[in-house]
Order: structure tokens, then C-alpha cells, then sequence
């Protein structure tokens, strides 16, 4: 058997990348991601529209990317491969269409396919003209037959695009408060679409437990779990725990107990956030809040709101178990709880943003026309090289969505292994200037997942890391549906 390790290593890097992740993780962003992120936003509503129309909309349709094209002087048309885009200072990009069309009162107009810009493609991808091609046909295109790709060509320059590290969403983490009244926190990052939304959990020295999402500021948690419709204090207290030796429990009920039905839940939080309005306009805006911006990730329906309030019970259950001491702290350092983010997943960021300026822009132009009275189409309206620059720029420099930096840099070609080990780089967000002696360690769930030795010396040690030559990322998410059908075959059976 350890005579055949190198023929078993042989067979897998025949049939499998060094860089294969990325570019699966880039094939689902054009192939997915893109079209999903295009229908996020795909009715465009002006406010202001030509008098003699009542209801003006335009509609976003479907997604279509060619492979990477070229535009002579001359206006001919006409495949461009990396070497090319190399030798001659190009970028190597792809010209994404999409269909769009306006319905004015209800019946639908024009309908049309438009150019929207330029992507980069990513060497070696499907969209690649190098995917696929042999040895002898790699070599007659000028590539180095042993190149993996997953990197891209912008102005001449190869790029890479670094896979960030970061905490995974829509999981609690408990940890000890350094600072603060509460002796414990509980961090929850909920995050759907565009959407990332820290809420936190904390317990006052009195024993209120307080809620905090974006504008509303430590609320009492049973506050929020009567707005999410669960009203009934005995319904409260057995969602939290069955397990009646809590006593903070009852203290949390006791502080709410003057409000008795979803409506003065809705208002009370109203008040605290600073709305002064008629008791109605108080309950829209809690509501709103409530849907839109408390656990996204479970929905922004109301119909999701009773889920919501279970879910939040299971938190508060968890987090006086922590505090009690009869569970241990969240680890944030085990590679359970990160996520690697690949080049497909940092460039849907990226159009997810330049996407919605793409869209403010075309309503500007639209309203500026429409109120000189020369609109005649919504084809004059769609700017494709606002969408091609801010992508394009973005790549080039390095400085991504959220004001990260760094997130592409020029590839090091000073030799193979240095090229190899650029592609498989895993970054962490944190600062290089701060301590972090926990996050810096070797943990014992990185083995064979990151290289143990490959970090540099110096402040970014520990948190420049490097992937082991056989990791691979998986992309799929498994739906609740799978999960519940895993369990099932498990012998899980359903109650009632």
C-alpha cells in the first residue's frame, strides 16, 4: 500500500485541479449566482414617469455571457485567447447580455436584449477558450500545458483573486464579555442577499436579557418575542426551556408583562427606536423592522415572523445554558465555524453592488429624459461601460466592496511552486496590527484542510495561510429539504 501512494496521487491530479475549487466556485457565479443576484432587483419602478402614462416598469430578464470576445479598430468581432490579451495589454473578459423590457400600464412594450458590460473571465473556467483543449492545442495557443489557470488577465496583468476567510453566518457565537454589563454576549450575523446584520445578545446585572439589531438598541428580549406573535407568557417560557429552574426567565416575562398582545409589542419598540408618529404609523414601522432587518436569513415575509420566534427562543435557551457554565463557550477559531469565500463568491459581492449603481444610473437617466419630454426607449438608458469600469477597477487595484483591500493582487511568477502556492492562498479579515493570539494558532481542524508550515513571518503569521494541495472546497448549500430527508433515512420520524 505505500508502495502505490504516488500512483493514487498521480490518478488525482489527472483528473482533478490544483485550483479546481476556484474555478467551480467561478463557473457557478456566471452559470447561478449572476442570474439570482439579476432577479434580487428585477422590477425597476421610476418616480417619475411621462404624464399621459399611469404605470411605467421595467423589467430585468434573463442573463446571457458569450466567451471572450474582441472589438477591433475597424468594429470586427472576433475570439481573443489569454496570450493575446497578455502580449497586447488587454483584459481578458466576456460581454454579459441581458433581456430586459418595459410594461407601461400593465402591457408590455419593448422587449430587447442589451449589452450591460464586461466580466473578466477566469483562465482554465468554463467561459475560458482554454477549457478543454489538449496538451498539443494548449501549446499551439502559446500556454504552458502544465498552467492550472484560476486566475485572470486585466491590462496585460495576471490577477489573482485571494480566498478570504471570515466567520460563518447565521450561527450563534457566546463569548465572554471583556467589557460592558453583560458577562456574557451572544453574536449573531444574519445574512440574505446584500443583507449582513449583527444582532447581539446581552444580560443586564438586574437579569433582563437585551436584544439588539440594527437601529433598535437593547430591547428586553420578551419584547421582541411578543412582536414575533408569541403572546401567551406560558408559551414564552416553554418555547424557551421546560426546564422551570431558570429564574431569569420568569424576571424577563415580569419586565414585559404589561404588554398583552403583538400590536403594544410592535409599538413598544417603536418608541424605543425614536418614532414619534400615530399609534398605526408606529406599528407599519416596527413591523417593517421586524421583517425586514430581524433574522433575514429566516425570511422577510410575516408569515416567517412565528419561526423567527421560536428560533430566537432557542438562542435565549442556549445562552443562559452558557452563562450558567453547563456548556462551553463557542470555539470561533474551529474551521466548523468559517467559511472560505472563493473567487465566485467575492465577484458576486462585487456585481451585486456595481449591479444596483447600474440601476440607479439607468433611473437617473430615465428621469432626466422624461422630464425634458425626449424619452423614446429604455435602450439609450443602459450605460454598458459604468458596469465594465467599477468591476474592472475593482480587479486591478484590489479594493473590493466593504472597503477590504488586497483582494486581488498580481500573481508570482517568480517560479512554479510560488505560483502554485499564490493560487491556494486563504486570507483572514482580521488585522495584522492586533494581537489575536487564538485566531494566529495552529488548530487542530485545519489538518488537511491548510498547510501547517506555508504562513509568513512576521505580523501576518497565523493569519496568512495556505491550503493543503489536496483540500477541496465544497460550493453546494444543503437545503432544509435534504437535511430533513437525511434525517428521515436516519429513522427521524415527525411529530404528529
Amino acid at each position: 500500500m505505500v508502495e502505490g501512494y504516488k500512483k493514487v496521487i498521480g490518478d488525482y491530479f489527472s483528473k482533478h485541479s490544483i485550483v479546481e475549487s476556484n474555478i467551480k466556485s467561478f463557473n457557478n457565479f456566471m452559470d447561478k449566482r449572476m442570474q439570482e443576484i439579476v432577479d434580487e432587483a428585477n422590477e425597476i419602478i421610476p418616480t417619475i414617469i411621462p404624464s399621459e402614462v399611469q404605470d411605467f416598469k421595467i423589467k430585468l430578464g434573463k442573463v446571457k455571457v458569450e466567451k471572450p470576445l474582441l472589438i477591433e479598430a475597424d468594429g470586427s468581432r472576433r475570439n481573443v485567447f489569454p496570450m493575446e490579451a497578455r502580449l497586447r495589454k488587454l483584459t481578458y473578459s466576456a460581454p454579459v447580455n441581458l433581456s430586459v423590457s418595459t410594461y407601461i400600464d400593465g402591457v408590455e412594450r419593448e422587449s430587447f436584449t442589451v449589452p450591460i458590460g464586461k466580466i473578466p473571465v477566469m483562465l482554465k473556467s468554463k467561459y475560458c477558450h482554454l477549457q478543454g483543449l489538449s496538451k498539443e492545442s494548449l501549446s499551439q495557443a502559446y500556454e504552458d500545458p502544465n498552467d492550472p489557470g484560476g486566475y485572470f488577465i486585466l491590462n496585460g496583468n495576471e490577477r489573482v483573486l485571494i480566498i478570504v476567510e471570515d466567520l460563518a453566518s447565521n450561527k450563534l457565537f457566546i463569548d465572554k464579555a471583556k467589557t460592558g454589563p453583560s458577562k456574557y454576549t451572544a453574536r449573531l450575523y444574519s445574512e440574505r442577499g446584500s443583507y449582513r446584520i449583527p444582532h447581539l445578545i446581552e444580560q443586564m446585572k438586574d437579569g433582563v436579557i437585551n436584544f439588539s439589531f440594527t437601529r433598535v438598541k437593547r430591547i428586553p428580549v420578551v419584547a421582541i418575542v411578543k412582536a414575533l406573535g408569541l403572546i401567551k407568557d406560558q408559551e414564552i417560557s416553554d418555547a424557551i426551556s421546560k426546564d422551570k429552574s431558570y429564574d431569569d426567565i420568569f424576571i424577563n416575562l415580569y419586565e414585559c408583562i404589561d404588554l398583552k398582545t403583538q400590536e403594544d409589542a410592535l409599538e413598544f419598540i417603536a418608541k424605543k427606536i425614536g418614532v414619534t408618529q400615530s399609534r398605526e404609523e408606529k406599528i407599519e414601522r416596527a413591523s417593517e423592522m421586524v421583517d425586514k432587518y430581524l433574522f433575514p436569513h429566516l425570511g422577510i415575509k410575516p408569515e416567517d415572523r412565528i419561526r423567527k420566534a421560536y428560533t430566537l427562543c432557542k438562542y435565549i435557551k442556549r445562552f443562559l445554558i452558557v452563562s450558567k457554565g453547563n456548556l462551553q463557550l463557542s470555539d470561533k477559531d474551529h474551521y466548523m465555524d468559517k467559511r472560505l469565500k472563493l473567487s465566485g463568491d467575492l465577484l458576486a459581492d462585487l456585481f451585486r453592488v456595481n449591479l444596483r449603481t447600474l440601476i440607479q444610473d439607468m433611473l437617473y437617466n430615465f428621469q432626466r429624459l422624461v422630464k425634458r419630454g425626449k424619452f423614446q426607449s429604455v435602450k439609450i438608458i443602459i450605460r454598458d461601460q459604468l458596469l465594465t469600469s467599477r468591476i474592472k477597477s475593482a480587479m486591478a487595484t484590489g479594493v473590493w466592496v466593504g472597503g477590504r483591500k488586497g483582494i486581488s493582487q498580481n500573481i508570482d511568477r517568480t517560479n512554479f511552486t510560488a505560483t502554485m502556492s499564490h493560487l491556494q492562498r486563504v486570507v483572514s479579515l482580521l488585522s495584522t496590527t492586533q494581537e489575536n493570539f487564538d485566531a494566529r494558532a495552529l488548530h487542530s481542524t485545519h489538518w488537511g484542510r491548510l498547510g501547517p508550515i506555508e504562513t509568513p513571518e512576521g505580523t501576518p503569521i497565523g493569519l496568512r495561510k495556505n491550503l493543503a494541495m489536496l483540500a477541496s472546497i465544497t460550493q453546494e448549500e444543503i437545503s432544509e429539504e435534504k437535511i430533513k430527508k437525511i434525517l428521515e433515512n436516519c429513522g427521524l420520524k415527525q411529530d404528529g
